[in-house]
């Protein structure tokens, strides 16, 4: 086996699983990658079945990325013959007046600003839709159609297959021990010997922050153990793709779901749930606690939902300070390039592996990503306040979402 390479990338995951494919596609397939478990494993944040895929985001930042993420995902669609996204429409739900409905003013305002069409709904038109939803009349929506479910596991197998197609070479339970920058090239040293490489890209997820320390980038990265739940309805029919949307409540606590996809069950979890822990310390087991959470919140809005649990799953968010991607080279190090998902890239993870292979192969990108640079306030000022639910302050101009708003 060789042991120099134009381009190496550790983690195959969905970032790096999706940027070896980019990078293979742009250099003749001169790529290895490094995976220190067996792709699709259960121990980062890339496994299960499905992911919320939409245009609805708080900020015009990442709304203005999503028509090239659904693009991209056709063109992988297109040459594998899988399908990857399945749309079912996405339901945002609030309170009027309160905290969440300020969020759903803030996705109207990043749909107005990309000139993506959606729906403000009263709590009677969600009803008439959805009766499967207990709601109060207080309730407001905003549904924009082209939401949906990624299957995530299914995509992250197509970008390795095909790399592996275009030549890349797919290293698994290859843990990487060291990485160094030697003039213009990178050192990558595993349990499988030591490799170089012209470029760089890291996606390791939870395992970012120790590779990056040995390259002098200190950033604050913190770690939150999240858990989904599915839970085997009666009623499988009423939750269909077909028939049920993808869906968002926005509260004192972000709760989202699923229709029946990839089991006999909805799937339904809480965003953020403060779990905050460590390599060392976090748990593979789920919490019994969370899951009874759910269980109570399906039963108290999607009453047909609930059922006994089918069983609950773990993984971790990687987040910044603002939990913002991080998608740049390193200042010190511009032979090393750099994606941190903050704990909401599945959507995007295509796209963000083909503009790491941009930067790993051109130095920049086509693709808005300013936001996301490595020299931001979050990840240089140690004063910065972190923040790690995404939210938006509402524009002026931004409409406000209250039982009488009703436009498409």
């Amino acid at each position: 086996m060789k042991r120099s390479y134009a381009h190496i990338v550790i983690g195959a995951g969905a970032l790096g699983s999706a940027a070896a494919y980019w990078l293979a596609r742009a250099c003749g397939g001169d790529v290895l990658v490094c995976e220190q478990f067996r792709p699709g494993h259960d121990r980062g944040a890339s496994e299960d079945h499905s992911r919320i895929i939409r245009h609805s985001y708080h900020s015009p930042v990442y709304t203005a990325l999503t028509p090239a993420a659904y693009q991209t995902w056709a063109e992988i669609e297109e040459r594998t013959g899988l399908r990857l996204v399945t749309r079912t429409g996405g339901l945002d739900l609030a309170e009027a007046s309160s905290a969440g409905a300020d969020d759903l003013a803030c996705y109207a305002h990043a749909l107005d600003v990309a000139g993506i069409s959606y729906e403000q709904l009263e709590a009677r038109d969600i009803r008439r839709r959805w009766p499967q939803w207990k709601i109060s009349g207080n309730t407001v929506g905003l549904f924009q159609g082209d939401g949906g479910i990624l299957d995530i596991r299914r995509a992250n197998a197509a970008h390795l297959a095909l790399a592996r197609a275009l030549g890349a070479t797919v290293l698994a339970e290859t843990p990487v021990r060291q990485v160094s920058c030697a003039g213009n090239g990178v050192r990558v040293g595993t349990d499988a010997g030591e490799y170089t490489a012209g470029s760089l890209v890291i996606c390791a997820g939870s395992w970012t922050a120790p590779l990056l320390a040995g390259l002098g980038a200190d950033w604050p990265i913190t770690l939150s153990q999240e858990q989904v739940s599915y839970f085997a309805t009666p009623h499988l029919k009423a939750f269909a793709p077909d028939r049920f949307p993808v869906w968002i409540w926005h509260g004192e606590q972000h709760v989202y779901g699923f229709p029946v996809y990839g089991e006999a069950a909805v799937k339904a979890g809480r965003d953020m749930s403060g779990r905050f822990v460590t390599l060392e310390n976090r748990s593979y087991q789920p919490d019994p606690e969370e899951t009874k959470r759910i269980a109570g919140f399906l039963l108290d809005h999607l009453p047909d939902a609930a059922g006994p649990e089918l069983l609950s799953k773990t993984c971790v968010y990687d987040m910044p300070p603002d939990r913002d991607f991080i998608l740049d080279r390193l200042p010190d190090h511009p032979q090393v390039s750099v994606g941190v998902g903050a704990g909401h890239a599945a959507k995007f993870a295509s796209l963000l592996g083909r503009i790491l292979a941009d930067l790993a192969t051109r130095g920049e990108t086509a693709y808005p990503i300013g936001a996301f640079r490595a020299d931001r306030p979050a990840l240089t000022d140690p004063a910065f306040t972190p923040a790690f639910r995404l939210t938006g302050a509402r524009s002026p101009a931004s409409p406000v979402l209250g039982p009488a708003a009703g436009r498409v």
